[in-house]
């Protein structure tokens, strides 16, 4: 044994077993640059034995780093938290009245800004807060990190009028706030920066009436921005929830915090359950309307967005107008397990429309409207074999209901007049973000939905939710996504006041997931954006609500039309 010298350097080791070595304090970005040299796909942040870091972090010690690209999911927010932060820079410099609101994200690859404190941007504007991002890009401007006292960040938002963010931190436990400066403007963003604006090549501005779009690249398609698509129903359902948040008045975080802190949570929760009863009523008196022509209704949507709840809402509502709803489950027209498609892994794919037997469910469908007796299927998830189920007979006020991700696909019941068919899409398609600058992605709301069921109910731990969840989005971006706007309805099952309850049931999940697991990033991530949501409890939510499907003690688990 002998004394040595402390090291002076740091290693670096790559999964692809390049290992590079450089003095202590070493930024990763450096590190990154040598093992990935000139990536296609650039590299925006790191994994650091585990641990998600900027590319500033400097290295202390020996480490494992993976890089983290544009392409992953962690990346891609990275990504567009910097285009926003870059925008928000660009417009203070050039309109000082201006205030940016980023709105929710459009499908193509987007967020919908709204301009707050003047007109809206015309074309010849928008065209110059462009033409000066792409300046601050070209100069490669540092965005650099710097700790503050609580109250001086506090003091800073109330005079710029950000009066929704001093609330919000006022509430802070810690006694200082991380703030970012890009050339002098300073601000507060949830979650990490890339190193410099060099970093943000790709993005456009488009004018979206009665605001914009800020476009940025899909994470399968990095360096690249996909053709701008118009959504009419979608834009519908944003603006109504907009305008439920105004009746409400709760139009932030901290004003959900508010209402918790002053005993309105009650009223909150009685009159969002209402509105949602509203839009399940006024889709029932729709369908209602073409009696005797809509024979079938289909119900489509991604994962916890409420379908099960909602097919059963709407099926009450039927039968008040005196339709008589049969429900007819997709899943028992699997196709036996030997014949099921694999996908490019080799794995069975249950998600593809081939996994069902369309010309069965097709057949099935016709004989019931005509009256006709027919014998359903069952599928036997134990053996991957379809059996006999029961016999059924269905008389002319009946309506036959579907719920199913392939909901929306024409492709289902190609044999089916469209004028028999009434469509639905369903999902939680946005709900309080933390501030005018940070949003929470209606995903993760499904997401924390997701994970409290199936505890609740599946048995599953949150760490085979997470698991799971990067398949779950890869099946609904390719089989329900394109079809929605073929509804004839959307209905947004987003209850303002949920992730206040959801908080205090997820949380312990989350925090079993074990530090060395793969997915600790996303649970601490998903953690981090709770802690702005003060709890609370459930006792004050209906027992109809489609947040029970979640957390339990639905009147409806059990119901059957």
């Amino acid at each position: 044994m002998r004394s040595v010298k402390p090291s002076q350097t740091a290693q670096a080791r790559f999964p692809d077993g390049q290992t590079f070595e450089a003095p202590l304090g070493t930024s990763v970005e450096q590190y990154v640059q040598a093992a990935s040299g000139d990536s296609p796909v650039p590299v925006v942040a790191a994994l650091v034995n585990g641990e998600l870091r900027e590319l500033t972090y400097p290295l202390q010690s020996n480490a494992r780093v993976d890089s983290v690209l544009l392409s992953d999911s962690d990346g891609v927010r990275i990504y567009r938290r910097s285009l926003v932060f870059l925008l928000v820079t660009a417009v203070r410099e050039l309109f000082p009245q201006a205030q940016i609101f980023v709105d929710h994200s459009l499908p193509f690859g987007g967020f919908f800004c709204q301009v707050w404190g003047r007109e809206p941007f015309n074309e010849e504007e928008l065209a110059q807060i462009e033409a000066r991002m792409r300046q601050i890009v070209a100069e490669d401007a540092p965005i650099t990190r710097e700790h503050v006292p609580l109250d001086e960040a506090i003091q800073m938002f109330r005079t710029r009028g950000e009066e929704e963010k001093a609330q919000l931190l006022a509430r802070r436990r810690k006694g200082y706030l991380s703030l970012y400066n890009l050339r002098g403007s300073r601000d507060y963003f949830h979650g990490y920066m890339v190193p410099a604006t060099g970093y943000l090549r790709y993005f456009a501005l488009h004018q979206w009436p009665p605001g914009f779009v800020l476009q940025y690249p899909r994470r399968h398609w990095p360096t690249d921005l996909r053709p701008v698509r118009t959504y009419p129903q979608l834009a519908a359902i944003f603006r109504e929830y907009g305008e439920w948040l105004r009746l409400l008045g709760v139009e932030s975080v901290s004003g959900l915090n508010e209402a918790i802190a002053n005993g309105r949570i009650r009223e909150i929760i009685l009159v969002s359950e209402a509105l949602h009863e509203q839009r399940v009523a006024q889709t029932a008196d729709l369908i209602a309307r073409y009696r005797g022509e809509v024979r079938v209704v289909l119900i489509a949507g991604p994962s916890a967005a409420g379908k099960t709840t909602f097919s059963k809402r709407l099926s009450v509502q039927l039968l008040a107008h005196g339709i008589r709803p049969f429900p007819l489950e997709l899943d028992n027209y699997f196709v036996d397990r030997e014949k099921t498609p694999r996908d490019e892994h080799g794995e069975y794919d249950f998600e593809v429309l081939e996994a069902l037997d369309i010309p069965l469910f097709n057949q099935h469908l016709l004989a019931l409207m005509q009256g006709e007796k027919v014998q359903l299927p069952r599928f036997n998830f134990h053996t991957g074999h379809r059996e006999k189920g029961e016999t059924v007979q269905i008389g002319p006020d009946h309506i036959i209901v579907v719920e199913g991700i392939h909901g929306l696909n024409p492709q289902l019941v190609p044999s089916l007049p469209e004028e028999c068919l009434f469509r639905i899409y369903l999902s939680a398609l946005t709900q309080l973000n933390i501030d005018r600058h940070n949003r929470v992605p209606t995903t993760d709301t499904r997401l924390i939905r997701r994970i409290v069921r199936d505890t609740t109910y599946r048995g599953y731990t949150a760490e085979e939710t997470l698991k799971r969840w990067e398949s779950v989005r890869r099946g609904e971006k390719r089989h329900i996504f394109p079809y929605q706007e073929h509804a004839d309805v959307m209905f947004n099952s987003a209850l303002v006041y949920e992730l206040a309850v959801l908080k205090p049931l997820v949380e312990p999940l989350l925090l079993q997931v074990e530090p060395s697991s793969p997915r600790r990033v996303e649970a601490k991530r998903l953690l981090s954006f709770l802690q702005w949501f003060e709890p609370c409890g459930p006792d004050l939510i209906p027992d109809n609500s489609i947040l029970r499907e979640y957390i339990g003690g639905s009147i409806l688990r059990d119901y059957r039309p």
